[in-house]
């Protein structure tokens, strides 16, 4: 039997090869697969819980779904849509708020990191939003969710939320009415790091372009800053376990593996004793033969705003006849239908 599978990503704009390989390369695959029902949110109501450019924010947004049909999801065999545009989500997030509790919310790590020392000056938004994140994935009643390390304690807050809900109106007809959700956890070489700087994320809030590459990257650019990116002193090391001290190293066979698919330890000995130029090189004409055609897609798609707009609506007609079936048993359970 199929999976349902829900996945909501933040829209960011100016999307990387950390995104790629650690989400919609990912997801491209589980498009693929006949046994899954996919459903891909681009989550603008969780951007808005820091200040956003309203231009930005709609740009970014279409950004985002145009990276997904460019990299290959299937709008006709996945559900790809704009949060906000479906209300069930903030109705849903009302009511399971009103099933999740404060001492769940207080163990959050998340909120306590992006909100630093001045918890008392950021938005409510930014505290609750876990409960938004359940009802997106609960609305739909999806069984795998596709999370990295920093989503998996939402996850388990939702996964809390359902059981709890599940508990509390066993005897009105909500006893399992949620599934509990399982995660979805993407292989370890999918974990992309910065150009400059092993042990950090590659990200887009980097000041230098140099440490990312970026899907819309011309291909003379993806050489140069390859060429460019951080190494050590030393030979590629012959076995995996030398890798652990040395992070940019093994970003760069992680990034090898991960878009060849093919395993780290198959690399290592065709790359081992070699020079890092070699490895650099091959490792450019991977990332232009992979990435090229997708950037040439988006030039496509940026050119056709008609089909994106279609896309979205579509998208936001199919989400709403699943989301409003499904919030409309949630309100009768507990008796406001």
């Amino acid at each position: 039997m199929g999976k349902k599978i829900f996945s909501g990503v933040q829209p960011t704009g100016n999307l990387h090869l950390g995104n790629y390989l650690g989400a919609i390369k990912n997801f491209v695959n589980l498009n693929e697969d006949e046994k899954n029902s996919c459903i891909f949110c681009v989550v603008d109501l969780h951007a808005i819980t820091v200040n956003q450019d309203p231009k930005k924010l709609r740009d970014n947004t279409r950004e985002t779904v145009a990276t997904f049909l460019a990299s290959g999801i299937n709008s006709k065999k996945s559900i790809i849509f704009n949060q906000s545009q479906v209300s069930a989500h903030s109705e849903a997030a009302w009511i399971l708020s009103c099933t999740a509790r404060m001492g769940w919310l207080n163990r959050m790590t998340q909120f306590k990191e992006k909100a630093g020392k001045n918890k008392e000056k950021v938005s409510s938004g930014l505290y609750t939003y876990p409960n938004l994140m359940a009802a997106d994935i609960l609305l739909y009643l999806a069984d795998l969710v596709p999370v990295g390390d920093d989503q998996k304690q939402h996850l388990e807050l939702t996964r809390d939320i359902a059981q709890k809900f599940n508990n509390d109106y066993s005897e009105f007809g909500g006893k399992d009415f949620f599934p509990i959700p399982e995660p979805l956890i993407f292989e370890e070489s999918s974990r992309v790091m910065s150009l400059r700087d092993g042990t950090k994320k590659m990200s887009k809030s980097e000041t230098s372009s140099m440490t990312r590459i970026e899907l819309r990257d011309e291909n003379d650019l993806i050489i140069k800053k390859i060429s460019k990116a951080k190494t050590d002193p030393f030979p590629i090391p012959e076995s995996i376990g030398e890798l652990d001290n040395r992070p940019e190293v093994k970003n760069l066979l992680n990034i090898f593996s991960s878009l060849g698919e093919e395993p780290i330890l198959n690399i290592l000995n065709n790359y081992s004793g070699k020079q890092f130029s070699d490895l650099k090189n091959d490792l450019s004409d991977l990332l232009i033969n992979r990435l090229s055609p997708i950037r040439q897609e988006l030039i496509k798609i940026d050119n056709d705003e008609g089909f994106l707009r279609e896309v979205l609506n579509d998208g936001a007609i199919k989400a709403k006849e699943k989301s409003e079936k499904n919030i409309k048993e949630i309100k009768k359970i507990i008796g406001l239908g």
